[in-house]
């Protein structure tokens, strides 16, 4: 293959090229448009076949190359990879330039895992290990994959979160699509042969046909309706024809070329997405749900998670399980399809948003700053004083506690200070890039600098010019936006008052609390103030959420950090000073930590290079019970997900951060960070917060069996000469930032101030 010096995609496929054109085509037709793609699919058996051979052809329509290999019946197991290895390496022998590897299935892993790549991509589509007659060692490979891969990509949302806690770099892209080529059907134009004398109205599905069909809802919808006609088009897989339901208005069409899609849909009058519900559809984000709304059709499924969380809010998408309510529910999207077509102006705005030439380009852009980044990692501090043989101090940890440690004991106490984190980067939590799009967002949800401290802010703007910003959240109740923490305003949306002043709100509030002989958990905190409706309300599915406990079984401190006001003050923090880092947290780390005393080793984890860099002391800013080898066993921590997204609108909110209480609502909040920033762009960045029991520990779960826990940790901790535990997992405290930062320069003073610095010089 003469790929020349440039970039070649080699996409290792379970999909065929001309089997059903979906997110593998659509990606790689755009991809070829910057580089030399290959699509690998999966070996086929050929009869009488002596030896292994390799299919080779050009799309003429896309310059992709689809290799196919071709392998006598009986070759199996390790002899199959081997001979497909073979024929790969034949394939690419003499190819030049840089390759990235991009996979659609791990089965395709252990024949291609030896290729040198400068990238390797996993675009998880589907969960194929649920899939009927799955390969038993797919998930195996679906490990190995994921250890190797650089960029993951899925397909939707639940995938995503499946993933989150299994990768570092994960990415949500759900179903896009051509909006052009689809909206073809609203126009007037040819009814297809085999469906043009089939009775209105029509209700069709296009797509696979297999184990992810309810086929008993489908016959169910035949027998309910005779009049209507059912039309179900394509391939049919995993299934054998004759288990296909029959009646007289039940249509069954093979699969028809993409080009011909939008003719079919212009003679239907709903489009259908009859899934079963079972753990081959738990995951999936079906891409035929936007082609048929660009098709300018009401849309009929059953209850599929992503689209549940993506579709339920259009008027144009019915969701109904049972067959009498999917028959009811397509009786709706007949009706719509007949009115005045209002629903379409928002379908549009959302299709909008969902091009498969946007995903592209944010997909090639999140690849290519990846390729520039991967860098083979090895534990070489990076700094000026890097050669040094030994360090005062070594900090595990680079956020807001390692990095105050380590600038206090270099540019104060003249210490040689060692910096290591896990994670690739510095900032802790509080790491913030430009994503995609251009916009810059945190990494890990949303950080908002308040603090009453002079002192502490002071400091920090040694490594930081300031954005004045006051946050302001609203909170998503009873169909209203309406301010939190509770205030006047508030209260006159939700009740339709007309309280003016502070004292007709206390009153309010008064005569709706609750009395509490003893307030100790969080539930009692917010009745004693506001009552049973306003806790419901604002506060008890939100902690639920948050904590995963009712605010029953949590420590009063949890609700007592959200006040609530009788004023109409709308600010969420009322500290005397409130900004944001104007470049950004990750420049005011940089900043922080550029001095000629201080290294950096990024992407290791400190356990394994503790003994190989000698230091008088240890400053561990990392979980307590970690450091201890969970030695009473391990404090329970919440933890978060996020999901990053970029729109194309300028705005997406009306404030920073939207607050969504309601238990129904997987996420807790939605934060837009150009509210922020002060960013001016065209575009718009938004993160979903979804709480999890797993994944890197955010917050210390305020219990008093937490808390015991805890003091056996912290009486080991006290017994260690030469560690000092620093920050909001060290010391197991639920911390703002200013009060980490207040902490460590207690700290730093406390342990390693002057008269200490000489004390330890004399001995």
């Amino acid at each position: 293959m003469g790929a020349g010096d440039g970039l070649t995609l080699i996409c290792f496929s379970h999909l065929r090229w001309d089997f059903v054109f979906q997110r593998p085509q659509h990606l790689m037709s755009r991809f070829a448009r910057r580089a030399h793609i290959v699509f690998w699919e999966e070996p086929r058996r050929v009869d009488d076949l002596e030896a292994p051979r390799l299919a080779v052809r050009e799309c003429a329509d896309t310059g992709v190359i689809v290799a196919a290999p071709e392998l006598p019946w009986g070759l199996k197991g390790v002899d199959e990879e081997s001979a497909v290895r073979g024929l790969l390496d034949a394939f690419l022998t003499g190819a030049q330039g840089p390759l990235i590897r991009w996979y659609y299935t791990p089965i395709m892993l252990p024949f291609s895992a030896h290729l040198e790549a400068q990238l390797t991509v996993y675009d998880c589509m589907d969960a194929l290990a649920a899939f009927k007659n799955a390969p038993p060692e797919l998930a195996k490979r679906e490990n190995a994959l994921l250890a190797v891969a650089d960029l993951v990509f899925t397909g939707g949302y639940s995938l995503y979160e499946v993933l989150t806690p299994r990768h570092p770099n994960v990415h949500a892209f759900p179903s896009s699509v051509d909006v052009a080529h689809f909206s073809r059907a609203r126009a007037s134009g040819i009814d297809p042969a085999d469906q043009r004398a089939l009775p209105r109205p029509r209700l069709g599905f296009y797509g696979v046909i297999d184990e992810r069909m309810d086929l008993g809802l489908i016959a169910a919808l035949a027998a309910a309706r005779p009049d209507w006609t059912v039309i179900m088009l394509g391939p049919i897989a995993k299934i054998a024809r004759e288990d296909l339901p029959q009646a007289p208005n039940l249509c069954w069409l093979d699969a028809r070329s993409y080009a011909e899609l939008p003719d079919y849909l212009r003679g239907w009058d709903v489009a259908l997405m009859p899934f079963a519900l079972n753990a081959a559809t738990r995951f999936i984000s079906p891409t035929k749900t936007p082609e048929y709304l660009a098709a300018g059709k009401p849309v009929v499924a059953t209850p599929v998670v992503d689209v549940v969380r993506h579709y339920s809010t259009l008027e144009a998408v019915k969701i109904a399980e049972g067959p009498e309510a999917f028959v009811a529910a397509c009786d709706m999207a007949l009706a719509l399809a007949e009115g005045d077509g209002a629903w379409r102006a928002p379908v549009d705005a959302m299709l909008a948003e969902t091009s498969w030439d946007a995903t592209a380009a944010r997909m090639w852009r999140l690849m290519e700053t990846a390729r520039v980044a991967r860098q083979p990692r090895a534990p070489v501090p990076a700094g000026r004083s890097s050669r040094r043989s030994a360090y005062d101090v070594m900090v595990v940890g680079a956020g807001f506690a390692g990095a105050v440690m380590a600038e206090r004991l270099a540019a104060e106490g003249n210490k040689r200070v060692l910096v290591v984190d896990r994670r690739p980067h510095i900032a802790g939590n509080a790491f913030d890039r430009h994503d995609a799009g251009g916009i810059l967002i945190h990494q890990y949800g949303p950080h908002i600098f308040h603090t009453n401290s002079a002192e502490i802010f002071d400091y920090l703007s040694r490594f930081t010019a300031w954005r004045p910003y006051e946050h302001r959240v609203l909170a998503s109740v009873d169909g209203m936006l309406v301010p939190m923490p509770i205030n006047r305003t508030t209260l006159n949306r939700l009740y339709g008052l007309s309280l003016a002043t502070d004292e007709e709100a206390a009153a309010f509030l008064a005569s709706r609390a609750e009395p509490v002989s003893r307030v100790e958990t969080s539930a009692d905190v917010v009745t004693a103030a506001v009552g049973r409706d306003l806790y419901e309300k604002f506060f008890q599915g939100y902690t639920r959420k948050q904590w995963g406990l009712d605010p029953s079984e949590l420590d009063k401190s949890v609700t007592a950090r959200v006040p609530t006001r009788t004023s109409a003050d709308d600010r969420y923090f009322t500290d005397r000073f409130q900004a944001m880092p104007r470049d950004g947290y990750t420049k005011m780390f940089e900043r922080m930590l550029d001095h000629p005393n201080i290294d950096l080793l990024l992407g290791v984890d400190y356990a394994k290079v503790r003994d190989r860099y000698a230091h008088g002391h240890l400053v561990f800013t990392g979980p307590i019970d970690e450091y201890f080898g969970h030695r009473y066993g391990r404090l329970p921590y919440r933890s978060l997900k996020f999901r990053h997204e970029t729109l194309e609108r300028p705005w997406f909110q009306p404030v920073a951060t939207v607050n969504y209480p309601a238990e129904d609502v997987p996420y807790t909040r939605i934060t837009e960070y150009k509210h922020l920033t002060g960013q001016e762009a065209p575009r718009t960045s938004v993160t979903y917060e979804y709480p999890s029991a797993e994944g890197d520990p955010y917050y210390p779960i305020p219990r008093p069996e937490n808390q015991a826990l805890f003091k056996r940790y912290e009486a080991l901790a006290l017994a260690e000469s030469d560690v000092t535990f620093v920050g909001r997992l060290a010391t197991y405290r639920y911390y703002n930032m200013d009060q980490v930062v207040g902490q460590a320069l207690a700290t730093y003073r406390r342990v390693f101030g002057v008269g200490q610095i000489a004390e330890k010089a004399a001995a």
